[in-house]
């Protein structure tokens, strides 16, 4: 039988999390603010916490509770400032747009394995599949092999073999662990491939662009069930450190859609339109303007996930929480497209 946990810390708990305004920072953040955790986030806005009230942004609703530290994730020293006390350090920091991916992204998370090292926390990381490449195979475990075939899949691999030596430091281990996951998708998560390309958030549905092969599955991470399955396994590590490596990688499942095209029929329903057109991205249009526009060029660099299937095997995870949080697909599109503004007032999902 799998191990049952709860996601309640059995005492109060505290855990930082850098990029907590971001997509899976922001859900974890929320997470945990729900079961009883203090949460911290580093921010580089001195008056945050006024920002955060009654007249706050959507994306930080809920997030009244975290306590705000000023400070910036590439100096180490404001880091290792906010970090002191806590148990856990989740570190959902990512350079915005997907640019300076080397130049930001390296240092940023070395000076949070260095705040964990010294202030005996445990890290945690979101990953995703970009490690993997085209011959990854249609199943992929926790141990298969890694060639990535871009930019941004290298500097992962180079992100998680930093925490796989930093664990292996005979001096002073850091406790890690890497929750890989598919596709982001949230009315939160701004970067992600559904609010940047399958819809235009804030505007009616009118269409919706899908980028891949219609009959090519495609794995989507609601980000609501796996800040809830981290959470699940922060608070497994804070009950039975024993149960976890020192540095461990596990997979998240989340929405595995065999036919992928069946996210944009996913969308159609949530807008009560079975007729909403279901346009191709023009591929041929990106690869000609890449060189000019940034967006195009990193959306034409991971290409390759929307022609080969990638599923992620969660086995290693269910046998540590039990079954994965699990929103149904409509009811996640359809709260994602409201919170984004796309559905017209008082409209419910339609019946799959």
């Amino acid at each position: 039988m799998p191990h049952q946990t709860t996601s309640q810390p059995s005492m109060t708990a505290t855990a930082l999390v850098v990029g907590a305004t971001g997509g899976f920072g922001r859900a974890v953040a929320l997470r945990l603010l729900q079961q009883g955790w203090q949460v911290r986030a580093l921010t580089r806005h001195a008056d945050m916490a006024q920002r955060v009230g009654a007249d706050a942004d959507e994306a930080l609703r809920g997030l009244e509770a975290v306590q705000w530290h000023e400070g910036d994730a590439m100096n180490p020293q404001d880091v290792l400032a906010a970090a002191q006390g806590v148990q856990f350090i989740v570190h959902a920091a990512n350079p915005p747009g997907y640019v300076r991916w080397r130049e930001l992204a390296l240092p940023m998370l070395a000076h949070s394995v260095e705040a964990a090292r010294r202030t005996g926390a445990r890290l945690l990381l979101p990953g995703n599949v970009y490690n993997f490449g085209p011959d990854a195979g249609a199943l992929v475990n926790e141990q298969s092999p890694q060639y990535p075939v871009t930019r941004k899949g290298a500097v992962r691999v180079e992100m998680e073999e930093m925490l796989r030596r930093a664990a292996a430091d005979p001096r002073q281990p850091v406790r890690s662990m890497v929750l890989r996951a598919g596709d982001f998708f949230d009315a939160h998560s701004p970067s992600s491939w559904f609010g940047t390309l399958l819809i235009k958030p804030g505007q009616p549905l009118r269409k919706v662009v899908y980028p891949g092969v219609a009959s090519v599955g495609h794995a989507w991470a609601y980000l609501p069930d796996l800040a809830e399955a981290a959470a699940r396994l922060m608070a497994l590590d804070l009950a039975e450190p024993d149960r976890l490596n020192q540095f461990e990688v596990l997979h998240f499942g989340g929405h595995w859609l065999p036919q992928g095209i069946e996210m944009a029929h996913a969308i159609q329903r949530a807008a009560g339109d079975p007729g909403l057109p279901i346009k191709s991205l023009p591929w041929p249009v990106v690869t000609l303007l890449s060189p000019f526009v940034p967006l195009f060029k990193e959306i034409r660099e991971m290409r390759y996930l929307w022609r080969v299937p990638l599923r992620l095997d969660n086995a290693k995870l269910v046998a540590l929480i039990g079954p994965e949080p699990h929103t149904p697909l409509d009811k996640a599109v359809h709260a994602c497209l409201q919170d984004m503004g796309c559905l017209r007032a008082g409209l419910r999902p339609a019946q799959a």
